[in-house]
């Protein structure tokens, strides 16, 4: 049996979410992607195929304020507090959250319970 790639199995674990995950205009999709050198994050309403808000350890300002880099846990909780502000401006509280076949653990953890430290319900 030939072995599967760390990416494959994620990308089917994402699959698996994505099928009973979706977002609308009232609860979009909290959606997490991570690399080893960053972290971002969106509001995604699937119906109309939009985004809302997003957030992202790349944007200039978080780099400058991290130092270059968001692969890090306070970047992960940086980046979660900041898509929690832009999303209490867009009028948005409740979430629904999608770990993208990440483990629900580290960086990913952290971001989401940023954001519900800053005030989004999911």
């Amino acid at each position: 049996m030939a072995s599967r790639s760390t990416r494959t199995l994620r990308i089917r674990r994402h699959s698996r979410v994505r099928a009973k995950v979706s977002g609308t205009p009232e609860r979009p999709r909290l959606a997490v992607s991570r690399s080893n050198r960053h972290i971002s994050a969106q509001l995604i309403d699937d119906l109309a195929g939009v985004t809302l808000a997003a957030a992202s350890s790349t944007e200039p300002a978080l780099r400058a304020e991290l130092g270059g880099g968001g692969a890090n846990v306070a970047g992960a909780e940086r980046v979660g507090t900041l898509l929690a502000t832009r999303a209490k401006e867009a009028g948005i509280t409740t979430v629904v959250f999608d770990r993208g076949g990440f483990v629900y653990h580290g960086r990913v953890a952290v971001l989401a319970d940023a954001a519900r430290k800053e005030g989004l319900e999911f």
